[in-house]
């Protein structure tokens, strides 16, 4: 993992004092690094049973669609509040610094179809446990998380817990 975590930038104290921002831009504008980063989100995949991606707006939408295509899956977008056009469900959530709405497709994901969640980064847990309260709802299963950062001192996976989760990269 060094040759992503040489590349990924850490800016001090953005967006607020104390706080390390974790920038994968780097990695996204270098074809191999980007190459790396996906198959390694694919890679955590192995073995797990399941139908479909699923990536919340923006940067699950980064890493989630180039993972669908490289394993034979469909993609559904999960987006903030008012962006989707047709029926959606909606859940509100916590995140580090204030709170958002997520919507879905209400048609989506057919019950008892399985999901793949993958993300960039893997914080507070807030933004994931919404988007998997929302693929319960309509009854669909989690079957893995994938991310590609995952920030251990603000405890996600305790959010998350009982859900298969997995990470390329920890600070």
């Amino acid at each position: 993992m060094k040759e992503l975590t040489d590349v990924i930038r850490a800016i001090p104290d953005f967006p607020e004092p104390g706080v390390i921002f974790r920038d994968i831009t780097t990695v996204l504008q270098n074809p191999r690094t980007l190459a790396f980063a996906v198959d390694a989100i694919a890679d955590r995949l192995d073995g797990a049973d399941f139908d479909l991606v699923i990536g919340p707006e923006s940067r699950g939408f980064i890493f989630g669609v180039p993972v669908a295509y490289k394993l034979g899956k469909g993609f559904i977008p999960v987006r903030k509040k008012g962006k989707l056009p047709y029926k959606t469900v909606r859940k509100s959530y916590d995140l580090e610094y204030g709170s958002a709405e997520i919507e879905m497709h209400i048609d989506a994901i057919a019950k008892g179809q399985r999901v793949a969640v993958i993300d960039d980064l893997l914080a507070t847990g807030g933004t994931c446990k919404a988007l998997a309260d929302i693929v319960e709802e309509v009854g669909g299963v989690v079957a893995a998380m994938v991310f590609l950062i995952e920030l251990e001192p603000l405890r996600g996976r305790e959010l998350l817990k009982g859900y298969n989760v997995k990470s390329v990269i920890q600070y």
